[in-house]
């Protein structure tokens, strides 16, 4: 075992701050790995404030980050994937129980017996539960380590491992396209991948935003059209069109009025999660033969596959890079959506702690 320096926060009301905690030596599939960036999701953010007590409720101290790109530095002897000095991501998952049928299919990420990078129970019992990537370092089973395209911009990438894959995936599940019109709702950090990567498969993309302002840089990111969703007359312009549309939005909104947009068997899916169970139109569905579905990131194989992509398209994420020592305020900009359009943290900056 080793000491690691970490950002941990205490309590759920107490800040971020500097901390040393265990990590384990590497066992035999074991890859250490110096975290060189780390991306902030909302769900880091969700979990040390302990706002998810009957899904994922916090233990403390806790280490949020699970966008994690970094290097090599050392393998347990029977690891065959990855060698020293390898450029590497771990997403959001570092374990599963490899024997279910959903690992076995792939789908990790359904595995009833998961460990998540932050708050699983850490079963090398290391530490009472798994710590996050705002740390200098990381051990984890190779078989969930994955391969970073040797271009990429590594600051940009760690967002893929969240918010890349989560877009991805339901993109790829409903076969979006040439020839197909593709709906992304929402311009944030999920959406604006979304927008990337609809616009990379071929599809039209129309972004839907309750703000005009976005437009311009909706367009730049690769949206062929642009609605302001407020707009009434906008929206019916574009009724019964849309062969698939992705929902990004985690806050409070009327999925209905999107739902009227769709082709026959056309679907809608929701990776955004409102905190409030959202109403649905039973006449919207029926009347359509339309489908509403749910999205939760992907498994291991998938997510090399992302990655792959993003490695043939220069696709990364749109990034505000901070120093370790801004966490507490990139969270309350993150609040007020205050960035374009995810904030990456250059571990260097532990060093100075």
């Amino acid at each position: 075992m080793f000491n690691a320096k970490a950002y941990s926060a205490a309590s759920a009301t107490s800040s971020l701050a500097s901390a040393t905690i265990p990590r384990r030596d590497p066992t035999e599939r074991d890859v250490q790995i110096e975290i060189l960036f780390c991306g902030i999701c909302h769900s880091d953010l969700h979990y040390a404030r302990n706002e998810w007590p009957d899904v994922l409720p916090a233990v403390y101290p806790c280490v949020p980050g699970h966008e994690i790109v970094g290097r090599v530095t050392k393998v347990g002897p029977g690891v065959v994937k990855h060698k020293v000095g390898d450029q590497v991501a771990v997403g959001c998952l570092v374990d599963s129980d490899h024997t279910c049928p959903n690992c076995k299919a792939g789908f990790e990420n359904f595995c009833p017996n998961l460990t998540l990078t932050f708050g699983s129970v850490d079963k090398h019992g290391t530490a009472p539960m798994t710590f996050g990537g705002y740390s200098d370092s990381i051990v984890v089973d190779e078989r969930f380590v994955l391969r970073i395209p040797a271009h990429l911009d590594l600051a940009g990438a760690a967002p893929l491992l969240c918010a890349g894959i989560t877009t991805y995936s339901p993109l790829r599940r409903f076969g979006v396209g040439k020839g197909q019109k593709v709906g992304i709702v929402g311009l944030g950090g999920l959406g604006h991948m979304g927008t990337k990567f609809a616009r990379a498969f071929g599809a039209h993309v129309v972004v839907f935003t309750t703000s005009p302002g976005k437009t311009e840089d909706a367009m730049r990111l690769g949206a062929h059209e642009v609605v302001v969703s407020r707009n009434a007359d906008e929206m019916k312009k574009h009724a019964g069109s849309f062969d698939f549309i992705l929902d990004t939005v985690s806050a409070d909104h009327d999925i209905n009025q999107y739902l009227n947009l769709l082709r026959l068997d056309g679907n809608l899916t929701l990776v955004g999660a409102p905190p409030k169970p959202l109403a649905l139109s039973s006449f919207a569905l029926i009347f359509g033969n339309r489908s509403v579905s749910g999205s939760n990131i992907g498994g291991i194989p998938q997510t090399q596959e992302m990655l792959d992509f993003c490695g043939a398209h220069n696709i990364t994420a749109d990034v505000e890079v901070i120093p370790i020592q801004k966490v507490n305020e990139a969270y309350e900009r993150l609040l007020k959506s205050d960035v374009k359009y995810r904030f990456a943290i250059d571990m260097a900056s532990l060093k100075s702690e």
